[in-house]
């Protein structure tokens, strides 16, 4: 199916430009990444964020008051079925706060609509979270 392979492809793309908004600290370039009514669900299920402007804040936030040292994720797993993708992909990083510096695993996974011939985050949780303080 080379034309699922494509979307999947697209969607990989998408993903991609997010992180490297929050990793580059530009969080202001996701609003052409994000719907409008995005939201994101804090790890544990313990609580979400709702609005575009609100997750661009949140990742506004971490970008002024962390460092990231280091990024790597696995290839992502992208399923899509029409104008619905769900793309899961496992992370490590390390980065730094308040001169501490952390590392953090888990799984990052975006639920994508397809907008205007444009793929677009609609929700967002990271699971299997474990962070915990780093030394070299």
């Amino acid at each position: 199916m080379p034309e699922a392979d494509d979307e999947a492809q697209s969607v990989a793309r998408t993903l991609e430009q997010i992180n490297d908004c929050w990793i580059n600290s530009t969080p202001n370039m996701l609003g052409s990444l994000v719907h409008d009514n995005v939201t994101m669900v804090l790890p544990g299920f313990s609580g979400r964020v709702t609005g575009k402007q609100a997750m661009i804040d949140g990742f506004a936030d971490f970008c002024e008051n962390a460092i990231v040292h280091s990024y790597r994720c696995l290839e992502p797993q992208i399923d899509v079925v029409g104008e619905t993708a769900v793309a899961s992909v496992s992370f490590a990083m390390v980065y730094e706060r308040d001169a501490a510096k952390y590392r953090a695993t888990g799984r990052d996974l975006w639920v994508f609509t397809k907008s205007h011939n444009q793929w677009l985050g609609v929700w967002r949780t990271m699971l299997d979270m474990s962070e915990e303080p780093y030394t070299e």
